[in-house]
């Protein structure tokens, strides 16, 4: 081992020491480890998964490792909480002195007690029909002032403040900072919950928290705060952990956001979009009272003519008719008979209709078609 000589001293390089010593802990192998699974960290992006098996009953903790393609091929695969036992390697990364535990295989042990405490009151929740679909809310569209519960001096404080007003200046947001981790974290955050729902104007709330373990993120899945956030007056989003992180808020929020980052963009809309969607809309008005004027301008176009043309046709319509009559009344008109070849026949007393009515001798005036003359009866019909 590489070592420098400084008096009666023996010194080592921190590189050589560590290669040394990591030449020691590569010889404690196939040992088998069990504890709870926490703070398990993946990516399709990762070759290693990262966890920390955890000793539930002293609270002491390994790191662990496991290489992403054996993880993934486990059926299921490990659960935050999940009790285990794995067997692997000491090795340690030389380049920080960071020692962790290379697991090369898993058995289950069984769920564990957290997980199965969760559970069991999940189902009870469920049961009682706190995480139903028709309880769930829809979210203001243009909320007046937006709640924001989080931690003290959190992260994600400022990373929804500036989302929020970079997308929709005209709200107001309300922030309460309260303790989201730890044993006295339920109760703070119930009655921080119940203070922003009473702001005036708060129309939506966000719970926020940023990523934690295990068990930093148990408050949001405590009774009492499932509760409150299903009794809440405004519609709740919960922003809790990352992703893959699935307090029981989640299931009892009416809206459940995968970070603090994305609940921003859930509850207020984008200003930008909406001006454009209003330019739209106000081009499209535009050009439909254009083409409305353009109707009305033709109809009473049309309606012009009609009226200019109305008086002539009224009174061609007027002389059709009264020619129509005269013809009626001409093909009724004596002199069309007479002009037939018949004749009409007078005495003193009137039209002769009858033979019955004239004696022989008697005087009679024939009209004709034209003109007429007097004659003389000189033999009567029956």
């Amino acid at each position: 081992m590489e070592q420098l000589a400084l008096g009666d001293r023996r010194v080592y390089p921190v590189g050589a020491f560590n290669r040394r010593l990591a030449g020691y802990l590569a010889r404690v192998r196939d040992v088998w480890v069990e504890g709870e699974v926490s703070e398990l960290r993946r990516s399709p992006a990762w070759a290693t998964v990262f966890l920390t098996l955890k000793d539930p009953e002293t609270g002491a903790s390994l790191p662990a490792t496991m290489g992403r393609r054996s993880f993934d091929a486990l059926t299921p695969r490990p659960a935050e909480g999940e009790r285990v036992q794995a067997m692997g390697r000491l090795q340690l990364y030389e380049v920080r002195g960071e020692l962790s535990f290379r697991i090369t295989a898993v058995e289950r042990v069984g769920a564990g007690d957290h997980a199965q405490a969760l559970e069991r009151l999940r189902r009870t929740l469920a049961e009682e029909g706190l995480f139903a679909a028709d309880r769930k809310r829809r979210l203001p569209r243009f909320p007046r002032a937006v709640g924001l519960l989080t931690g003290v001096e959190a992260a994600a404080r400022g990373d929804v403040v500036a989302a929020i007003t970079t997308r929709y200046p005209a709200v107001r947001v309300v922030v309460a900072e309260t303790r989201v981790q730890g044993p006295t974290a339920p109760v703070s955050i119930v009655r921080t919950l119940s203070s922003l729902a009473a702001c005036e104007d708060v129309d939506v709330i966000i719970l926020a928290r940023g990523g934690g373990s295990f068990e930093d993120l148990l408050p949001f899945s405590d009774e009492r705060v499932i509760r409150a956030v299903a009794e809440c007056d405004v519609p709740v989003v919960s922003a809790v952990g990352h992703e893959q992180d699935t307090p029981l808020c989640d299931h009892a929020a009416d809206v459940r956001a995968s970070t603090p980052t994305a609940a921003a963009r859930l509850v207020v809309p984008n200003e930008r979009e909406l001006r454009e969607r209003l330019d739209t809309a106000r081009a499209a008005l535009a050009r439909g009272a254009g083409a409305a004027v353009e109707r009305a301008r033709s109809s009473l176009t049309r309606d012009r003519e009609r009226l200019d043309r109305a008086p002539a046709l009224l009174v061609e319509r007027k002389r059709a008719g009264l020619e129509g009559l005269v013809g009626r009344l001409q093909a009724l008109s004596p002199r069309k008979t007479l002009a037939r070849g018949y004749a009409i026949v007078r005495t003193d007393n009137g039209i002769v209709r009858s033979g019955t009515e004239l004696e022989s001798g008697s005087r009679v005036d024939v009209e004709l078609a034209e003109g007429g003359f007097g004659a003389r009866v000189e033999e009567t019909k029956a």
